[in-house]
Order: C-alpha cells, then sequence, then structure tokens
C-alpha cells in the first residue's frame, strides 16, 4: 500500500487521536534513544518494514538525557536482533534500500548485533487482506479500511495485497521458524540501491521459503482477523 492511494487520510479522519498532524509527532530518533534506554540489556528485537534511513541517525547519534552511551554502544547493550523488510536475495534491487541506499549501507556494515532481512521475494509471494475485507463481521477496523481502499486500487492485488512488511513482523515477533529457514552470511549494499550476499560472511541471516505460501497466507490473514475493541 503506498500514500498514493490515501487510505493514510482516511484512517486519520475515521479515527482521530492525539496526534493530529505530523509535527505532533515525537522525533524518531529521540523516541528510538528514549525507549531502548528503559529496556532491560539485550531484550529488544527491532523491526523495521521502510528505509534504514532512522536506524542510521540511531547507531550515529550522541549520549543524551535518556543515556550517556552513543548510538552504537545504546544498540549493542539493548537490541538482541533487527529484523529488516529489505534487499532483494540472493542479490537485487528493492524500495527500502534504493530510497535511502547509503543510511542502508551503513546500518548493514555497522549494526552490532544480529540482522535478519526478509527479502522482497519473501513478501511478494504472499497475499493478504481479501478475507478481512470480506469479513462483514469485523467493523470499525483500520486494517480492514486500509486494506479495503488500496486492494481494489491495483489490479496486481486482484488475489491479496503483497505482504512485504507482514512477514517481516512474523518473524520479528514469533522467530523464523516453522515459517522460514534462513542462509547465513552477509548483507552488501550497493551505493547506487542494489544489493548482494556474501555467502562467507557472518552476522546476517535472509529469509528463505520453507512452509507452503497458502499455509503463511492463512496464519497473517488469521492474525489480522480481530475486532478492534475501544478502551
Amino acid at each position: 500500500m503506498t500514500a498514493a492511494q490515501k487510505w493514510d487520510s482516511v484512517l486519520v479522519a475515521k479515527y482521530p487521536g492525539k496526534i493530529k498532524k505530523n509535527a505532533q509527532a515525537e522525533d524518531a530518533l529521540t523516541l528510538y534513544r528514549r525507549l531502548l534506554a528503559a529496556q532491560p540489556d539485550g531484550s529488544v528485537t527491532i523491526a523495521t518494514v521502510g528505509f534504514l534511513t532512522n536506524l542510521a541517525d540511531l547507531l550515529q547519534s550522541k549520549p543524551d538525557k535518556f543515556s550517556p552511551l552513543g548510538g552504537a554502544e545504546l544498540v549493542k547493550r539493548k537490541v538482541k536482533r533487527l529484523v529488516s523488510m529489505a534487499g532483494k536475495f540472493p542479490s537485487g534491487s528493492e524500495y527500502n534500500i534504493q530510497c535511502d541506499p547509503i543510511a542502508a549501507k551503513y546500518v548493514a556494515e555497522q549494526w552490532p548485533t544480529e540482522i535478519i532481512f526478509s527479502g522482497f521475494e519473501i513478501g511478494q509471494a504472499i497475499h493478504t487482506g481479501l478475507p478481512l475485507i470480506q469479513n462483514e463481521k469485523i467493523q470499525n477496523s483500520p486494517i480492514k479500511e486500509a486494506f479495503a481502499i488500496a486492494i481494489p486500487m491495483s489490479k496486481e492485488d486482484a488475489a491479496g495485497r503483497m505482504s512485504w512488511d507482514q512477514t517481516a513482523v512474523l518473524v520479528a515477533v514469533k522467530g523464523y521458524e516453522p515459517y522460514y529457514s534462513v542462509n547465513a552470511g552477509r548483507f552488501v549494499c550497493r551505493e547506487w540501491g542494489g544489493n548482494d550476499w556474501n555467502a562467507n560472511g557472518k552476522g546476517h541471516l535472509h529469509l528463505v521459503v520453507k512452509m507452503p505460501v497458502p499455509q503463511v497466507e492463512n496464519i497473517l490473514n488469521a492474525l489480522m482477523m480481530h475486532q478492534p475493541v475501544k478502551k
């Protein structure tokens, strides 16, 4: 789903919250440092499904009121692993890398903990959303509305929306088993926005299909199939 489909504007209008405009939101770097500093050592899994700009900024950040540690040391102390929807394997070019390849290269080379990459090819095969938008019992669901707006606007989504972000979040929350196996090595980011995979490297993993695609689709669709509760 893209901003051009305007689903985000519809959600803001229909589901108002404390934040009315972007300027009211906490700066991403401040948010990262505040939250990480408050967590137990080695306890945090970060899932990123967009550009790696904010994580590059985090690595290069200075000590502040939240922590006396610089960004790289703060990450090393607090973070267990990073799961990133980025790249294409074994090589190729993918949007989240293309849009800020300098930040992506910096994170790939400097991130001090394990990184699991969920590549373009993983989410491209997984289609979700149709069972949710066809479920009349679920009402007032921002997720349902986003899918209902976006899916009809793209012919390629006729069987459901390709699910790059959901697969990465699934692995971040539940681990890659039994859904996927992994290849170990090193992500090599090119400054022009492409990537390769160094199978002889260490510290990185990328997902490889294991569970049949229809089963993963069923799992993701089921996880989204909930009636929101107003609190």
